[in-house]
């Protein structure tokens, strides 16, 4: 790693999430699907449902035997470090050089590792000359030559792409100023993501930042209104890289709801540069766990191997020693990869569970112990009555009924309004009755329905028994956040 490209970054990265996060993960409630046969590596254990376990590869590093064998043993990504970023492959207009970068392509393939191509659009290291632009048409024409030059030469070969990196103000919904923004005004970022999905219509086209896993962040809602925004008119993007650079304390509790919400706008997400200070078993499990949850996270890299290769090897913050031992982050990490294969969530199929609001300590019950279909959704005092004892049904693709105990009914949304009544309906596995399982931490979890894309929402955060349940948009806020307590 050029340690320039990211020292300042660092000192602004963090924001340092309580450690009640890691205190709840330790103390999940909830018992996930286990593996029938459990993978001995990262990359294996993360291919069982389909994902990818990445690291950062430094093509200097490529000789060493330690570091080499490790990388063809654990991982099945990776990404350049620098070798692909614009001052390694275009110093100078229209001269390209890929031979650090054709190492690492050229060792992944040879190895069936994926690769992720990083990156296309920066506005840090990015040469003296680029900088010195002025004039629109002109560096238009540049900027889309070089996403041209670079895809073509790896078309076909990368998996997926960051076409445009860190483009957001630290604390704020407004892009940062660079040459980019400030020469070609905000829409060059759209403009780079058409260039690219021309030049090779087969790669993921990813938008990659930092310090936006935090979902009531600033800068991630400036995120979230560009990836939204780009959903609804057809311009090509098909993921979100969070790069998660993480202290001690592991994710920001919102973590979930995070990846959770962009995923519901129809991208898939993916944990980029995956760091923690002191990389404990823990932290690294509790973030693990967090993306397997999620259906659409498609994947997490690791920035780097051994702490010794890290752009922050003063914190340990990796899955290797220097002396290329692992480290109780891999056990937390691999564990988390071998327990949820499925990604399906932290529910077991033929538990009854009783939803327990968090914020009132109440469950959820069918009004007046009704087995009429029609019959509302509201909280209660806990009372042991089937009425307030749910199981899980899967609809496929990560997505389950929730089936009352006494009636046999699931629930079901009452359109896509927020505000909407939660109600008891025969079965019928529509959209309506799909719900899919946000995992919140300390075996709590949030319940988002596939056709509304709102959450089960204890309304006006009322503790009053009989509140009624209904639908809202997803914020992960307590009354929001249901601990599954085993009947």
């Amino acid at each position: 790693m050029i340690p320039h490209s990211r020292s300042a970054r660092w000192r602004r990265t963090f924001r340092h999430s309580a450690v009640l996060s890691l205190v709840a993960a330790a103390a999940m409630a909830v018992v996930p699907h286990a593996a029938s046969a459990a993978a001995s590596t990262l990359g294996a254990a993360a291919a069982q449902s389909n994902r990818y376990f990445g690291a950062a590869v430094a093509a200097g590093r490529l000789g060493d035997a330690q570091y080499s064998g490790i990388l063809d043993r654990e991982f099945n990504s990776v990404t350049a470090e620098n070798e692909m970023k614009w001052d390694s492959t275009e110093r100078s207009r229209n001269n390209f050089t890929f031979g650090s970068a054709d190492q690492i392509v050229n060792h992944a393939r040879s190895h069936n590792q994926r690769v992720r191509g990083h990156t296309l659009v920066w506005h840090s290291q990015l040469p003296d000359w680029v900088k010195a632009i002025r004039d629109a048409n002109t560096l238009r024409t540049v900027m889309n030559n070089h996403i041209n030059g670079v895809m073509a030469h790896y078309k076909g070969q990368i998996y997926a792409w960051d076409v445009v990196n860190e483009a957001f103000a630290d604390g704020s919904t407004q892009l940062r100023s660079s040459v980019f923004r400030d020469v070609l005004g905000t829409g060059f970022i759209e403009e780079a993501f058409r260039t690219a999905r021309a030049a090779d219509p087969a790669a993921k086209l990813c938008y990659n930042d930092y310090n936006v896993e935090d979902w009531n962040a600033a800068k991630t809602q400036g995120m979230y209104s560009l990836v939204r925004d780009f959903k609804a008119r057809g311009v090509p993007i098909d993921c979100v890289g969070f790069q998660s650079h993480f202290g001690s304390g592991g994710a920001p509790g919102s973590f979930a709801t995070t990846l959770a919400n962009f995923a519901a706008l129809g991208v898939d997400v993916q944990l980029t540069e995956l760091d923690i200070t002191g990389a404990s078993s823990a932290a690294y499990n509790n973030v693990t766990r967090i993306c397997m949850n999620v259906p659409r996270c498609t994947g997490i890299t690791v920035w780097g191997i051994r702490d010794s290769d890290s752009w922050r090897s003063a914190d340990n913050p990796l899955l290797f020693d220097r002396s290329g031992n692992k480290k109780p982050g891999y056990d937390g990490t691999l564990n988390a990869l071998n327990a949820v294969p499925g990604g399906g969530g932290p529910v077991e199929i033929g538990v009854n569970y009783r939803l327990v609001a968090a914020h009132s300590n109440k469950s959820a019950q069918i009004s007046n112990a009704s087995t009429a279909p029609g019959a509302t959704l509201v909280q209660w005092s806990a009372n042991g009555g089937l009425n307030q004892q749910f199981d899980f049904l899967s609809s496929g693709d990560g997505y389950y009924r929730v089936r009352a105990r006494h009636s046999g009914l699931v629930l079901q949304v009452a359109g896509t309004a927020t505000g909407a009544n939660i109600t008891q309906q025969a079965d019928t596995n529509s959209t309506a009755q799909q719900w899919r399982v946000v995992d919140q931490g300390g075996g709590a979890v949030s319940l988002v329905n596939r056709l509304s894309n709102l959450a089960m929402d204890v309304w006006e955060v009322s503790t009053a028994d009989g509140a009624r349940i209904s639908q809202w948009t997803l914020t992960g806020n307590a009354n929001q956040r249901f601990q599954l307590q085993r009947a």
